[in-house]
């Protein structure tokens, strides 16, 4: 049986404005639901289970091709946030969009991880501040990290030589400008 997601919006393509994708044209997937409540949050429409009857249950399939539709059936990021997309079954919808030929972030604060991560090209962890009114859970954000492939070749090439996400930013880069030797494409690395 197929598992549905609950989404808030979908709409796109547009220009990611935050974040290390800042730039890149995105398609949003904005999945319902969230196990944080801030104190600023600024898509309470998302979060807040008021807003629970205008969140369509979704089927992967249906998910994508309302991403086609938007992105007219080219390649595109697609970035799953939210509210909290980690609380949502996204495993089913990151298999599909791949055969599609597309990308896939997670924009996370990192309280529950997935196992899903580890097919992401790129999970960006949020975690919130004391300003948020929120306690940001450290081994939470840790566990995020291990199920995203830390410890693993963060090239998802065969042909890549093995890098270690965990490596320091210094040792990060030098692995980078490496893999882009092998396999010429750092936009690969999680």
């Amino acid at each position: 049986m197929t598992e549905l997601v609950r989404i808030s919006e979908i709409f796109g393509p547009t220009i990611q404005g935050e974040g290390p994708l800042i730039g890149r044209p995105t398609v949003f997937v904005r999945t319902a639901g969230c196990d944080y409540r801030c104190a600023w949050c600024d898509t309470l429409y998302a979060v807040l289970p008021e807003y629970r009857d205008e969140w369509p249950l979704m089927t992967p399939p249906q998910i994508i091709t309302r991403v086609n539709e938007l992105a007219r059936d080219t390649r595109v990021l697609i970035s799953l946030s939210g509210g909290n997309p980690a609380l949502q079954p996204l495993a089913p919808v990151i298999a599909l969009g791949r055969r599609h030929r597309h990308r896939f972030a997670l924009e996370t604060q990192g309280s529950v991880s997935q196992v899903w991560f580890a097919d992401l090209e790129w999970l960006i962890l949020s975690p919130k501040p004391p300003s948020s009114g929120m306690t940001t859970d450290r081994n939470a954000l840790a566990e995020c990290l291990e199920a995203a492939g830390a410890g693993r070749a963060a090239c998802s090439r065969s042909s890549c030589s093995t890098i270690p996400i965990t490596a320091t930013p210094g040792r990060r880069r030098r692995a980078i400008r490496r893999c882009q030797f092998t396999c010429k494409s750092a936009t690969q690395h999680r």
